[in-house]
């Protein structure tokens, strides 16, 4: 019995793998339930040497289907004989790999690969290598770019007796109106001492032709999903499918995918405290809108009057004691750490924050937090690039340039709402849309990223018909039904009528933000506790100990709960301090570290040329009347 077994086995394999000398491949016929990986690794290949003389398999592959395999150590030169799709090239006067690779749309990385004893002595004139043409899009990883290295200085100039805007951009080589659209308050005319930002024309320098790895791969594991898979390696499921088109006829362990290399590594959240560094001092600087000139020079208000009316300077005021908070924590932690704050006179078209960036010593701060209002502190990131000193919006949701050394602390909508989708998706839902007219933006966007989102019918009058909701509803499924509008009728219509259906369905209203109709009295708080509200946000609720601490000292301090602004200031500045102090410093660490922080999180990612922060969480009303994270 042990021989015949011993015999049959011989069998099956003989029956997989034939050789053939002539040319040195091996044909392997695929068994039930292989995969490309496996079979690579049976002869010690790589999956994209049986893809190259397999395209096909790329889409997949099938049971007793044949497979062309290359002999282990063989020279893809020796193939060139027995296809149509080798092309064999004879290197010419001042060629070079790039250019070859470039005729051919293949990458360098590639004519290596196919020429690799040949090239092992560099490039010759005369030298036959060969290109595998019809295999070139299987991409090997690797892209060549000539790296075209841009340089902008930011600097200021001080306005003279007698200077016209005319001969100041004379001097500097630029128009009238790039002067103005840089300094916007000089529209109406210059003033003798005002600093003004000037900008010099970009200067592009084409640097040496190199190879960025682009690409990983990623084999998957048993029981993995493309939900889950995307979420442990922190890139959409949108882009996984886009690297691999095979995903789409199914997803099945054992695949070999392509993977963005920079986002092998998921950043981990930390505890920065446990690693900061004592061995030097560090500088912060906070620009933050007091506008104490205008307040002192003003004959007519009061202090008390500011104070009373000026909801801007309070926002300030607010946010500024939680940062001391910060300050002073820091110092009891013994970080050494110096910390300058500095008055921003500002409205919603000027500053002067140029005169105060030309009146400080700037060269050896390690991060700047403000001013508050995105022009402005993009202004002080393009002032502050020749440094290369981090700034940190911190309140501002507006998403502006995209500048190397400018960091958003606050979530955009966009990725509010994308958070949102991810979620969904982790549920199975089916989603479904109710958007009034006016929210026309939100509608595009939905359409264009998410084009399984239902929308119910409106009527003659514009009124939501009730039914055709229901109709979009799905038995057996959770139901996410998203209110986008700002009419407390339309959401007491359809609040109402979620209520009937919850009996029957399985559902939960979804806010992508949480306006302030919503706290209208006619919209009964019960309904979207019942309905269990779910919506996205930038901070969460306040319940682990450290946040409780902070509470009440804050109290003891300023006689007050802590408010949003007071939290976020102390959130912020702490986290900048931890970071600053660093062994590699604040830009480092946002590359490598999650932080959460009392209400807030700080996940830096580096996203179409700007850091943003992706530090979100899923919150919803619960029966309670209190609000919770979502699991």
């Amino acid at each position: 019995m042990k021989l015949l077994k011993v015999v049959f086995f011989v069998f099956l394999f003989s029956s997989c793998v034939a050789q053939t000398s002539q040319d040195g491949i091996q044909k392997h016929t695929v068994a039930k339930g292989e995969t490309v990986y496996q079979i690579a690794k049976q002869y010690q290949v790589t999956p994209f040497d049986i893809y190259r003389l397999n395209p096909d398999a790329k889409e997949g592959i099938q049971e007793n289907t044949t497979l062309l395999i290359p002999k282990k150590g063989l020279n893809t030169k020796q193939l060139s004989q027995n296809t149509d799709d080798v092309k064999k090239h004879i290197v010419e006067t001042k060629e070079t790999l790039y250019s070859i690779a470039k005729k051919y749309e293949v990458s360098v990385a590639d004519l290596k690969e196919w020429n690799e004893a040949d090239l092992k002595d560099g490039l010759k004139i005369g030298q036959e290598i060969i290109v595998f043409v019809k295999y070139a899009p299987v991409n090997s990883g690797y892209v060549e770019v000539k790296e075209i290295k841009t340089t902008s200085t930011v600097f200021s100039h001080v306005v003279k007796m007698q200077e016209t805007k005319f001969g100041i951009s004379k001097k500097y080589n630029i128009s009238i109106e790039e002067l103005e659209r840089f300094n916007p308050q000089i529209v109406e005319g210059l003033e003798v001492g005002q600093v003004l930002k000037i900008k010099e024309n970009d200067v592009k320098e084409t640097i040496e032709v190199k190879e960025i790895k682009t690409t990983d791969f990623y084999v998957v594991k048993p029981e993995e999903t493309l939900y889950s898979l995307s979420k442990k390696l922190n890139v959409s499921e949108e882009q996984l499918i886009k690297l691999n088109p095979e995903i789409k006829m199914g997803f099945k362990d054992g695949m070999v995918l392509k993977i963005p290399v920079t986002n092998v590594i998921n950043k981990q959240k930390v505890d920065l405290f446990a690693t900061v560094k004592k061995d030097r001092k560090r500088n912060l600087v906070l620009l933050l809108p007091f506008n104490l000139n205008k307040i002192e020079s003003d004959s007519i208000r009061t202090q008390k009057d500011y104070l009373k009316d000026d909801k801007f300077l309070n926002l300030t005021l607010d946010f500024y004691s939680g940062a001391m908070m910060a300050i002073d924590s820091a110092k009891v932690l013994g970080l050494p750490v110096h910390v300058k704050i500095l008055d921003i006179e500002s409205s919603r078209s000027t500053s002067n924050v140029a005169q105060v960036i030309s009146k400080n010593d700037f060269s050896k701060v390690d991060a700047v937090i403000g001013p508050f209002m995105y022009s402005h502190v993009e202004t002080t990131a393009q002032l502050l690039s020749k440094f290369k000193t981090p700034v940190i919006s911190p309140l501002s949701k507006e998403i502006g340039l995209p500048l190397d050394n400018l960091y958003y602390s606050i979530p955009s909508q966009e990725s509010l709402t994308d958070k949102m989708f991810s979620y969904f998706e982790s549920k199975s839902g089916n989603v479904v849309a109710v958007i009034s007219g006016k929210k026309t933006s939100t509608k595009d966007y939905l359409e264009k990223k998410y084009p399984n989102v239902k929308y119910p019918n409106y009527d003659e009058k514009g009124s939501l018909n009730i039914e055709s909701l229901k109709a979009l509803l799905v038995k057996g499924q959770k139901n996410f039904i998203i209110l986008e509008t700002e009419k407390a009728a339309l959401i007491l219509h359809t609040t109402k009528a979620l209520m009937r259906y919850k009996e029957e369905f399985d559902l939960q209203l979804v806010v992508l933000e949480l306006y302030d109709t919503l706290d209208f009295e006619e919209i009964p708080m019960t309904n979207l506790t019942q309905l269990n509200m779910l919506f996205p946000s930038f901070k969460k609720e306040v319940d682990a100990d450290a946040g409780r601490i902070f509470e009440k000292e804050f109290k003891k301090k300023n006689n007050v709960n802590p408010n949003a602004y007071a939290t976020k200031g102390f959130d912020l500045t702490f986290d900048t301090i931890l970071r600053i102090c660093q062994e590699d410093g604040f830009v480092p660490s946002t590359k490598n570290s999650i932080s959460e922080q009392v209400e807030n999180t700080f996940n830096y990612n580096f996203k179409e040329g700007k850091n943003v922060n992706e530090g979100i969480y899923i919150m919803y009303y619960d029966t309670d009347y209190t609000i919770k994270q979502a699991k």
